[in-house]
């Protein structure tokens, strides 16, 4: 990677901060948004089963009705488009179709260091099998689905746009209220587009603070 490529991301990165204030006259088209949610979709995941689904806000209307779940955060009404990131509990029915392609190309021989497909596919049932009355389908949905969501953000400050993440909603009227089915769980709220105001100062803890290395003592 050529040190000028290494300097782009750098300033991507620390240069994305959470926006509360957004340009409400900042439009994004329906392909816009398409393009954002692509590169969230390219987040890793357990098994590759992407445990995600996005529900794209950018109609008036819809986005006064979240307004209120959203406890009046107004940036879901005044950003370009808020998307509800969504965890998905049943991502083990995603396997035939994430892994169907690679089987019809490929072949039967093993892959991701698994003997064969079969056995990638019952490891997968088992482990969600097992989960079924546990604390894993739901922590596998919500640690997935972050990592799209801290894609998508990316995505956007690429795209010299701004974003701000909100877990402050009720997740319960969410769902009633935009009739989601239980396969799926809401994670957080990102709202996207042009700042209206700069980002608050923030700080950071120095790497000193937060790395331990090679184990606690």
């Amino acid at each position: 990677m050529s040190s000028a490529l290494q300097a782009d991301y750098s300033t991507l990165f620390r240069e994305r901060h959470s926006v509360r204030h957004f340009d409400a006259s900042h439009k994004l088209s329906e392909q816009e948004v398409k393009e954002l949610l692509e590169i969230a979709g390219r987040a890793p995941s357990s098994w590759n089963l992407q445990h995600w689904k996005f529900v794209a806000f950018t109609d008036p209307a819809a986005k006064e009705t979240l307004l209120p779940i959203a406890n009046g955060q107004k940036q879901v009404v005044d950003a370009s488009v808020t998307i509800a990131i969504l965890g998905d509990l049943e991502a083990n029915r995603n396997t035939e179709a994430v892994y169907g392609p690679v089987i019809q190309a490929d072949g039967e021989d093993s892959y991701a260091g698994y003997h064969s497909h079969q056995v990638l596919f019952t490891q997968i049932e088992e482990a969600y099998a097992a989960g079924a009355s546990s604390s894993y389908r739901r922590d596998e949905a919500i640690r997935n689905a972050s990592l799209a969501a801290m894609q998508l953000m990316l995505a956007a400050k690429a795209k010299d746009l701004d974003s701000g993440p909100m877990v402050g909603f009720d997740a319960d009227a969410f769902v009633n209220t935009f009739h989601v089915p239980p396969r799926y769980i809401p994670v957080l709220l990102v709202a996207i587009g042009k700042a209206a105001r700069p980002a608050r100062p923030t700080t950071r803890f120095p790497v000193e603070q937060t790395v331990v290395w090679n184990g606690f003592e």
